[in-house]
């Protein structure tokens, strides 16, 4: 699909799209929309910052403009996910919106969530915590909810949300149409699909253990006391916005604090803070006020700011896929960008199953390689490695 136009979308949403200088669909749109418009389940999987949200919020619109009764929930793991759905969504319907929408999520005022819940909106947005609350007080019902989307389910339930899936499946009419999307597409996604699918159309675009194409992977091997003078050289190498993974709340904010010292423009954002820190910290650095954002993974999904140059990993995550999503808040929508790892001696074991991840027949690589005599100590001494495939 070169254009919008091919899907015979409704003038209003073509016309939203150019406003918003979006006229060419990417691949996970192309795939996705259509069967979305024919009436079909669907399961897909695509890389982070592909596009997604709108490959399903655009047919979800157009079903909903057809069916003037009928209302549709939008699930989405994290709060920051949930709130760039909505703002995706205002875009796309324009200041004259054809139906209410109302945004639910942890961390919010309930009063003003009940508010807008009275004025029946037709789409919700929302994370299954809060949209579980409103179920249980019965400020929310979805007897006409004819569509169901569910995003990042695979971080649905690394967070541990599958009890609240099933039970906001129990108000959800069983005759509706469904879409889950998911980064990956573990055993444990496919047995959730079948809970919650009726015969879905499998869509898969690029490959989800890959970061995007333009994003240059660096690493540094260094040790833990030399870390932080690391990350300040690398920091005065680099220019633009930078955001720096840590694995704990306290170490962003000990990181933070650190930089500061330095004189870097800094913020940190980790779940501890309440959601309006969390929303001025995140509008901060998308105004470019502060050029550096220090993040636990509470941001490594659906952060979409579109000048994110660098990504840095000052710690590994805990699962290897989650450096995907990480590097993935740069290089989004073909543009390019830089990933950086520090990795310290007690890091091998996280790296090596990064590295399986996007390397597959990397594993009986290195099997092959066990007997071959080992470089002596010190023959090895570049400390910056690349490590893109397209650079071997």
């Amino acid at each position: 699909m070169s254009n919008f136009e091919q899907f015979s979308l409704p003038a209003t949403l073509i016309s939203s799209l150019n406003g918003l200088q979006i006229t060419t669909p990417t691949p996970i749109q192309g795939a996705t929309i259509p069967i979305a418009l024919a009436g079909r389940d669907i399961l897909a999987s695509a890389q982070t910052g592909s596009g997604k949200t709108l490959a399903y919020l655009i047919p979800l619109v157009v079903k909903l403009l057809e069916n003037p009764t009928s209302c549709a929930i939008v699930l989405t793991p994290t709060r920051e996910l949930a709130t760039q759905v909505q703002q995706c969504l205002k875009g796309l319907l324009g200041s004259s919106a054809p139906f209410q929408t109302v945004l639910l999520i942890g961390g919010a005022p309930m009063f003003k969530q009940i508010d807008g819940l009275r004025r029946r909106p037709r789409l919700i947005v929302g994370t299954p915590g809060r949209i579980t609350d409103h179920l249980m007080r019965g400020s929310l019902n979805l007897k006409n909810a004819r569509f169901l989307i569910v995003d990042e389910a695979d971080r649905m339930l690394d967070m541990g949300f599958g009890i609240q899936l099933d039970k906001i499946a129990e108000f959800l009419p069983s005759e509706r149409q469904t879409l889950m999307f998911s980064a990956t597409l573990p055993p444990n996604i496919d047995k959730l699909s079948k809970k919650y699918l009726t015969n879905p159309e499998r869509i898969s675009v690029d490959s989800t253990h890959l970061p995007a194409p333009k994003i240059k992977q660096e690493i540094i091997r260094t040790t833990n006391g030399q870390k932080f003078t690391q990350l300040l050289e690398q920091l005065g190498q680099r220019q633009g916005s930078v955001i720096i993974f840590t694995k704990t709340k306290r170490g962003a904010d000990h990181l933070s604090e650190e930089l500061k010292a330095y004189g870097h423009s800094v913020n940190a954002i980790h779940g501890d803070l309440s959601q309006n820190r969390r929303n001025s910290v995140i509008r901060s650095f998308r105004d470019n006020m502060h050029r550096i954002l220090v993040a636990t993974d509470v941001a490594a999904r659906g952060l979409d700011i579109p000048h994110i140059m660098h990504v840095i990993n000052y710690d590994l995550p805990q699962c290897a896929e989650d450096y995907i999503h990480r590097i993935g808040r740069t290089g989004r929508a073909g543009a390019e960008g830089n990933a950086l790892c520090l990795i310290s001696p007690g890091d091998n074991s996280k790296w090596n199953a990064i590295s399986r991840l996007m390397n597959p027949g990397q594993a009986a690589e290195e099997k092959r390689d066990l007997n071959s005599p080992r470089p002596r100590a010190g023959q090895f001494r570049g400390k910056k490695q690349f490590f893109n495939k397209a650079r071997r």
